[in-house]
């Protein structure tokens, strides 16, 4: 069964629900097969690069949203970094760093539900920013409409994020403060000024299996060019504090399976990936991912770029360059 799946992808042709229901029921012992399956799409639909990208944490917490997996809420109890906008310079800082590390993206990541007008001028000058060091910008800043998107892409912007999070059906258990079509509307206009769109969700809040096959539809339907994978940590103060982090086997399934239900997007693993995979996290390429987040995160530690470049290589991938 798993092999008539694989041959139908190779063909060109796109799994239907019933199939990624086998994939994801795939059991443990099994489930070797299932990656190196990933892995043969990958390689033909995506090649042997692997794409780094870098984030900054431009402005932190007080978010009035209620996401329930969030220490930046301002629902939540957790202690994190409370500051407004950083200044350009920091942010440049950030990006400099990255770029030694090997990162080809960088993007600049605010808290909130949208950040103001002053404050897209001042984000749009830190985009040109980066852009004239040779990054390729994106950027993380909530809610925006058609004519903000429009001004940042002007100043140089190549990507904008936004994730789904969940799945529409499971999406009320984990915000409700804003809804699953405001999100969809944000990325209806990305699309529609011609910004690349980086959009996915995170894994682990409670959701199901046929949740998880629900996003990677959607997300086959919206079509993004990057699909970023998180996997939760559960983090003191919030209302997602007590649940279990995901098995280490179960998360690189759900590489997989994004893999088999996007086959010619780039899956990206981001946060959660070191804390999650642990000593696996060197098959997160091998089950089918081809990008990484690499760096910290916004509240919590990631992998440092070396050790992420010693991986990549080491399993003889190559990097994606950045761009002049």
């Amino acid at each position: 069964m798993l092999k008539r799946i694989e041959e139908k992808i190779v063909a060109g042709g796109e799994i239907s629900p019933e199939d990624a229901a086998y994939v994801s029921s795939i059991p443990g012992p099994e489930v070797f097969d299932l990656f190196a399956a990933a892995n043969r799409i990958r390689n033909l639909f995506r090649g042997n690069r692997i794409d780094i990208c870098a984030i900054v944490n431009a402005k932190s917490g007080a978010c009035p949203e209620d996401c329930a997996y969030c220490s930046q809420s301002s629902r939540s109890s957790s202690e994190v970094p409370v500051f407004p906008l950083a200044d350009k310079e920091v942010v440049l800082e950030k990006a400099a760093e990255a770029k030694r590390g090997g990162a080809k993206r960088f993007c600049i990541v605010t808290s909130g539900r949208k950040v103001t007008h002053a404050e897209i001028r001042k984000i749009a000058d830190m985009v040109s920013g980066v852009r004239a060091m040779g990054l390729l910008p994106c950027a993380t800043l909530g809610l925006l409409n058609r004519a903000e998107l429009l001004l940042l892409k002007n100043a140089g912007l190549e990507r904008f994020h936004h994730n789904i999070e969940t799945s529409e059906r499971f999406f009320p258990n984990i915000c409700t403060t804003h809804t699953y079509r405001q999100k969809l509307e944000t990325i209806t206009a990305v699309k529609s000024v011609g910004l690349s769109l980086c959009s996915g969700g995170i894994l682990g809040l409670g959701e199901t299996w046929q949740d998880r096959i629900d996003i990677g539809m959607a997300l086959r339907e919206i079509g993004p060019d990057s699909v970023p994978l998180n996997f939760l940590i559960p983090i003191r103060g919030t209302r997602l504090e007590s649940r279990n982090p995901l098995e280490s086997v179960e998360a690189l399934k759900i590489i997989s399976l994004f893999r088999f239900l996007l086959p010619g997007r780039e899956v990206r693993v981001c946060g959660g990936r070191a804390q999650t995979l642990g000593q696996f996290n060197s098959f997160v390429f091998l089950a089918g991912a081809d990008g990484i987040l690499s760096g910290n995160y916004l509240t919590t530690s990631g992998r440092c770029f070396e050790d992420d470049i010693r991986l990549i290589r080491q399993q003889g991938f190559e990097i994606s360059g950045t761009t002049s």
